[in-house]
């Protein structure tokens, strides 16, 4: 180690920091693109620096400034070769360099025979990869490279590459999506070559293309680029393959049949089953073949993809009395053309389309003797969308470089049944007795339709001015959403059955009548509209090197959000929202080995579309309450069903979510609402060991600030109970500004300021005396995090990566969605309904104290590898709910339970206890996933690759959520209260098999 040491102080200020391969790497570069990469460094001032791909031909040429720096930013992922001369003489041998996506490999190219050409044995030619520290990253980010997913058994979607990044995990809910550091899934943005393709409606979910699409991803965690905005969670950022000069053809193809899959189980509560999933499979089989290569040899490439889909799931309800086997068969299509004009311009188009449908089609099922019926339903969805953008690239001049970008991004969600008009859905709860025959005639519970349509256009510059690298850029989109919904069947309801006591105060503040042990809630849901937001961003970011080992990011993004009624006005609109950033890093012995680096940031977050729909768009919502009289079995064409009979109606009929129009839309959004927002501060640490070798440790903390959602506005300061003015959109626990009844005397007649940290809230007793007001707690979530990584690089033999998060979430607000409750609403949760929903701190649903990950591969032979991917995760809180409080009759989800005198009208009278947010917890959760992989060359060009891959190797199935609600009416305990609900899929076997000529 001391000659190591040695002959690093020799080359000092001129080694060669390379980040090749930066999918091994824990951090990205601050200076670079979201669609490509740069190659920075320094080497003789005033010699002429020269970048070439040889596969495709591109050529660029700088010249190095007076202190010997050169920049070639915009350059394509892809590998290059770097040259370097003066006068007619190379300064230095040639460097084979690899560009990974958003990040700048710095090379310095130093004078032929002086000591820096003593590398210490590092290999800068492809394709060994180098794991190295990037002295120029403030952000902390992980790439993934497509040939490094082909050796590790990565299920091929999107969202499980993004899980291998420390500190990002599984939503923790059924609606599904991945949580980074804290966040709720409903916080995160996902790119395909610049082209924005999350999922605006909800937020959870963007449209994706096949693994053998992508070329690299970059997933980045916190303290990225002023360039990327609208998160408060992370980011998901890919590029898709091109062609070369080569000509290529391949093809791939997937297998996962069901005989390859282990039985998922059973589950069983008080002796009875409540879930029934042993029947429950699936077959998958995909056929990829792509194409590349010239249409005119250093000029025009193209890449075009086309993907075979056979996927046929299918699973029975929770009783085993219905049986759905589904089928789908679409076809994936991709393309990518890359236009280089000429040294200096560069053009591309990029499309795809995800579009898919299935057909479900429904039996009654006997479990016991595993028959079906005749088919009774089919079930119709169709799914996903076209996708395109174009790109132009231009080097204006040595210092100046453009990247314009225009394009659609298309998601269709569309779900219908042949039962729709005869069929109401109808569900139970486990605690209430089945009928023996299937609960109605469709398992469909919505007939719905939406279709989102992106158009986004963006332009970027970067100026390099002496020791500051200044980028700025402006972006804008249009997103529009054309939505219908309503529940099937006559009158659109939905039938839910709830078990009770009697006597017991259920969430409409009705009674339940002796003699009744359960009750049902009959749910008419209606509404239809097209709904627009605008979101535009302004940016600049200045990369200054203050000294030659000591960088400084300061950047400022400025953004605007304008949420759009379904007649095109505004309604939520937030100008003037300053994101500053501010990072470092130091290369502590400035030779690129050893660096501390550090961020801070603020995100913003914009209002999904599901609020224009649901605010803004006449939402029918109305919910009535019944006794539960039995069941009524009726027979459809041959197949029984039963049907709840309905009692007596129990209290009145709720509407107050929404009663069918459009109301005055000054009542019901705060007139001075504030976006959400959250800061971060990052410290880290980061050192390579050996040449492939690299450890690092970071801190990360979180800060939400604000909420919008929706708050009953029960009382105003002015006119206290008789002041009701409705749900208002706004900023609970903050000040809103509302049109309503200033002088009391019942008509709204100008704007209103609430403190609604103070008020905002009648209390009533249980005779209906109003008793005074309050206000709502302010949203707080804050996360805290330790991450601890070491790295080998791959170097063709084997590669090693683990990490450790020691981390904590905590408050009382997740985020836009809730999780613990299933509420998948995005800004629009039962949070903040009234005061007591979130009055409780605590851990909350993403907060995971111990993450471990750990991944590798090993090369037996050249022609064998095995890999290998292992996650071990301490569970996530558990809540045991309530439904009143001791401040008033409220009946409604909180974090009190009642313990006596609970039957007792007068609410007065009832004895409370606080449940603590958070205070029991799921258990540990392991996934180990492992391949082996067979490599064939059968010459020079053409190779056969076959990988069979086992998720879940040892069949964990082991509880992720439970059933939450301690009560679900005034003292009447929940039979099923910590009831597992939802577990790890079973193991199953994937056989990959490609070919590339």
């Amino acid at each position: 180690m001391g000659e190591i040491k040695t002959n690093r102080r020799a080359w000092r200020h001129g080694a060669l920091c390379m980040a090749i391969g930066m999918g091994l790497a824990m951090s990205g570069a601050a200076v670079a693109a979201n669609t490509d990469g740069s190659i920075v460094g320094r080497t003789k001032a005033g010699a002429t620096v020269t970048v070439r791909d040889p596969s495709t031909g591109l050529t660029r040429t700088v010249t190095a400034g007076d202190d010997g720096t050169y920049r070639f930013p915009f350059l394509p992922v892809g590998h290059y070769r770097l040259e370097s001369s003066k006068d007619g003489q190379a300064v230095a041998e040639p460097a084979e360099v690899n560009v990974s996506l958003g990040t700048a490999t710095t090379v310095n190219l130093v004078e032929r025979g002086s000591a820096t050409t003593n590398l210490e044995g590092v290999q800068v030619s492809a394709p060994v990869v180098i794991s190295a520290v990037d002295v120029s990253s403030t952000e902390t980010a992980t790439n993934i490279s497509r040939e490094e997913i082909r050796r590790l058994p990565v299920d091929q979607n999107v969202a499980s590459v993004a899980l291998l990044a420390p500190g990002v995990n599984k939503g923790n809910a059924s609606f599904g999506g991945i949580s980074f550091g804290g966040s709720s899934v409903a916080e995160n943005s996902f790119y395909v070559n610049g082209l924005n393709v999350t999922d605006f409606y909800n937020r959870n979910g963007f449209s994706e293309a096949p693994f053998a699409f992508y070329q690299e991803f970059q997933v980045k965690t916190g303290g990225y680029s002023v360039e990327f905005g609208r998160t408060t969670g992370g980011v998901v950022n890919a590029v898709t393959r091109s062609g070369t000069n080569e000509f290529k053809t391949g093809a791939e193809m997937t297998f996962e049949p069901s005989a390859w899959q282990a039985t998922t189980k059973n589950h069983y509560w008080n002796g009875e089953r409540y879930i029934t999933s042993s029947e429950d499979n699936y077959s998958r089989t995909k056929m990829n073949v792509y194409a590349s290569g010239p249409i005119v040899k250093d000029k025009l490439f193209f890449f075009a993809m086309y993907e075979a889909r056979g996927y046929t799931p299918q699973n029975t309800d929770n009783l085993g009395t219905v049986l759905t086997q589904n089928d789908t068969d679409s076809g994936f299509w991709g393309a990518k053309v890359d236009w280089h004009i000429d040294d200096k311009n560069l053009l591309e188009f990029m499309a795809f389309s995800d579009k898919n449908k299935n057909l479900g089609s429904v039996y009654n099922y006997d479990y016991d003797t595993h028959t079906k019926s005749a088919r009774k339903d089919v079930i119709t969805s169709n799914t996903g969308g076209r996708n395109w953008n174009g790109t132009f690239t231009s080097y204006l001049v040595d210092d100046l470089s453009m990247k314009l970008m225009y394009g659609r991004n298309e998601r269709e969600d569309f779900t219908r049944a042949q039962s729709d008009i005869d069929c109401n859905p109808v569900a139970r709860a486990s605690a209430v007795p089945g009928p023996g025959v299937p609960l109605g005639c469709s398992t469909s519970t919505a007939v719905e339709k939406r279709n989102d349509t992106r158009k986004q256009g963006r332009a970027d510059f970067e100026w390099t001015l002496g020791d500051h690298v200044v980028r700025f850029g402006y972006d804008h989109e249009v997103d529009t959403s054309i939505y219908s919904r309503r529940y099937p069947g006559p009158g659109s309801y939905y039938y839910n059955i709830y078990a009770t006591t009697p006597g017991a105060t259920i969430e409409n503040g009705g009674v339940v009548p002796a003699g009744y042990n359960a009750y049902v809630r009959a749910r008419r849901y209606e509404i239809a509209g097209t709904f627009e937001t605008t979101n535009n961003a302004y940016y600049v970011e200045d990369n200054w090197n203050i000294t030659p080992d000591f960088l400084l990011n300061a950047g400022l993004r400025r953004d605007a959000f304008d949420n759009k009624t379904g007649e095109g006005a505004s309604y939520i609109k937030m100008d003037d929202m300053i994101a500053p950033r501010l990072g470092f890093s130091w290369d502590l012995k400035g030779d690129g080995t050893m660096k501390v680096f550090g961020n801070l940031g603020r995100y913003y977050l914009p209002v999904a579309n599901v609020i224009n729909i649901k605010q803004a768009g006449g939402l029918l919502d109305q919910r009535t309450y019944y006794a539960f009289d039995g069941y009524q079995v009726l027979d459809r064409n041959g197949s029984p069903y039963a049907m709840p009979i309905l009692g007596p109606q129990i209290g009145p009929v709720d509407d107050s979510q929404g009663d069918g129009t459009v109301g005055d839309l000054r009542a019901e959004v705060d007139r001075h609402m504030d976006s959400v927002y959250q800061d971060e501060a990052i410290l880290g640490f980061q050192q390579a060991i050996t040449d492939t070798w690299s450890w690092g440790v970071s801190g990360t903390y979180r800060k939400l600030h604000n909420a919008i959602d929706d708050m009953e506005i029960s009382a105003t300061p002015q006119c206290g109970g008789d002041g009701y003015i409705g749900y208002v959109m706004g900023n609970p626990g903050r000040k809103l500004t509302v049109y309503g009844d200033t002088n009391c005397d019942g008509t709204p007649d100008g704007y209103i300021d609430i403190d609604t940290s103070k008020a905002g809230w009648a209390l009533y007793d249980a005779d209906g005396n109003y008793l005074g007001q309050r206000g709502w707690k302010k949203p707080r979530r804050t996360f805290g995090s330790l991450e601890f990584q070491v790295d080998r690089a791959w170097d063709e033999k084997w590669m090693f990566n683990a990490s450790y998060v020691l981390s904590w979430s905590r408050g009382n607000a997740e985020g836009p969605v809730n999780s613990d409750t299933n509420f998948d609403d995005t800004g629009r949760t039962e949070n903040f309904d009234d005061p007591w929903v979130n009055l409780s701190g605590g851990y909350l649903p993403n907060d995971h104290r111990h993450q471990f990950k750990l991944r590798g591969t090993y090369a037996i032979t050249p022609q064998w590898q095995v890999g290998a991917d292992l996650t071990a995760l301490s569970g996530s809180p558990i809540t045991g709910y309530g439904v009143g409080n001791p401040f008033d009759a409220t009946v409604y989800h909180s974090y009190f339970i009642c313990v006596d005198n609970c039957a007792d009208p007068v609410s007065e009278n009832r004895v409370y206890e606080r449940s603590p947010r958070g205070d029991k917890r799921t258990p540990w959760t392991f996934n180990l996933n492992a391949s082996i992989t067979y490599l064939l060359p059968i010459d020079e060009k053409n190779n056969l690759r076959v990988k069979f891959a086992v998720y879940n190797l040892l069949n964990q199935q082991r509880t992720l959520g439970v059933d939450q609600d301690l009560q679900t009416s005034v003292g009447g305990l929940n039979p099923t209260y910590l009831q597992p609900q939802r577990f790890q899929s079973p193991r199953f076997g994937q056989l990959t098999v490609s070919i590339d000529f």
